[in-house]
């Protein structure tokens, strides 16, 4: 995911507390409206009280200024009354009560509240029924309080609006603790930016400075690119070196045969230094492929194998493929299918070596080479010896290098070099055997590459 590193952690952690936020306010709009339903209703009971008491102390010819005061502004809001004589006679207040808007549960309860419309409003009103004697009636009088729903309602908006404020208030404040917290948390990653981007390009020495444990991860990984960057920098060059090197030799004897065609007395005489040449360029076209392949399968070490390779037919065909002139090549198949998963083509080329090795440094006593293959649960093995002069196990170091060889040959000195980097390609590795007689390389392959 691109963007800001400081904007996704400020909404990852802003984003759960305006969730929990939000539910609250619902949650302190119904408490809002809970506690005004029960306060209005409260307070329609205590004006109910007062009015029946004053009735009941003055014969419900009026009521004391106190209830008058009472009544004019109960909880923010005025209250209408009306009492009935036990006859349904009307005795005191407004004429006529509101009507329920549903039917209440009973009508001979002690008191009920329910909702009615009173001239058009919504108004909550309280039925409140008592048994006293006022002046000759006698009997259960019926006094009932009325007030505007909407009265409560401004309420409970006023209690909510207070609550959203004071929620809105901490939400400010968290999100400006956060912003800060998240831009000084950050503020090592800053440091460690500007510090590299003020390297010189071609500093790749490790980084040294101090940093938080969640990014030492990152820094170590950088340190470790750096170092594998170095080392293929430094691969590469060598790999120039040897090549120029390498190559100068032959080329100045591709120049000087040409040269020598040129300056030929006879037709017969350059005749045989083309020959020459042709064999001089083949020489230095195979030195350079060589050098290629070892490249190639050096550069490609990070890569995964692409292909599933049987290698009973995969080296079966190698074998007919690669003929030796001075010995036969043999080869014995293992007894079960071996398959890896390989690059083929770097794997054919790496045997091809190895036997090809075998047969131009097996010397005179060469008379044969053979190719086995093995395999167990974890690697595969594919193993190519002859029975030639050998090397003596001194010499191993010096035949493994690049150019490397024990004696003077016909070889550029490159085929084990390519042998053991493709091996390294697929997590294998290329062993060197000293044997009684003659040489064996083997080439250990894991069945899955780590």
């Amino acid at each position: 995911m691109s963007g800001s590193l400081r904007l996704r952690l400020f909404a990852i952690i802003l984003a759960p507390l305006l969730v929990i936020s939000i539910g609250i306010g619902i949650w302190r709009v119904d408490e809002a409206r809970d506690t005004a339903a029960d306060l209005y209703d409260k307070s329609l009971l205590f004006t109910a009280l007062a009015v029946s008491r004053d009735v009941a102390l003055r014969d419900g010819d009026a009521i004391s200024p106190e209830t008058e005061k009472l009544l004019g502004a109960t909880a923010g809001g005025p209250v209408r009354y009306h009492v009935y004589a036990p006859d349904g006679v009307f005795v005191t207040g407004y004429a006529t009560p509101p009507v329920p808007v549903s039917s209440i549960s009973s009508q001979n309860e002690a008191f009920a509240y329910f909702d009615a419309i009173d001239k058009g409003r919504a108004v909550r009103v309280l039925r409140l029924k008592y048994v006293t004697q006022i002046a000759e009636f006698s009997g259960s009088f019926t006094i009932t309080v009325w007030q505007d729903a909407d009265v409560r309602e401004k309420f409970a908006r006023a209690l909510a609006i207070r609550a959203f404020a004071s929620i809105a208030a901490l939400i400010g404040t968290a999100a400006f603790l956060v912003w800060f917290g998240v831009h000084l948390g950050l503020k090592p990653l800053v440091e460690l930016e500007e510090a590299v981007s003020r390297r010189n390009p071609e500093d790749l020495s490790p980084i040294q400075r101090a940093v938080p444990v969640e990014t030492q991860g990152l820094v170590n990984r950088l340190n470790r690119l750096f170092a594998q960057v170095t080392n293929s920098m430094e691969a590469q060059a060598a790999f120039i070196s040897d090549a120029s090197h390498q190559l100068r030799n032959p080329i100045a004897g591709v120049r000087a045969l040409g040269e020598s065609i040129l300056t030929a007395k006879t037709l017969k005489t350059a005749k045989e230094r083309a020959a020459d040449l042709v064999v001089a360029a083949a020489r230095t076209g195979a030195l350079a492929e060589n050098l290629m392949t070892l490249e190639r399968a050096r550069a490609a070490s990070h890569l995964a194998p692409v292909d599933r390779v049987d290698l009973n037919v995969m080296l079966a065909d190698v074998v007919s493929a690669t003929p030796c002139a001075r010995a036969p090549v043999t080869f014995h198949r293992a007894t079960t299918p071996q398959v890896v998963a390989a690059d083929e083509t770097m794997l054919r080329e790496a045997v091809k070596n190895l036997i090809d090795n075998a047969c131009v440094h097996g010397g005179e006593t060469l008379t044969r080479i053979d190719v086995r293959l093995t395999g167990t649960p974890e690697h595969v093995t594919i193993t190519v010896a002859d029975d030639g002069d050998g090397v003596d196990p001194a010499d191993f170091p010096t035949i493994r290098a690049r150019f490397g060889q024990a004696d003077p040959g016909q070889g550029s000195g490159l085929g084990l070099s390519i042998t053991e980097a493709i091996a390294k390609r697929h997590g294998g590795r290329l062993a060197l055997n000293a044997v009684a007689r003659g040489f064996s390389a083997t080439l250990i392959l894991p069945r899955r590459r780590a």
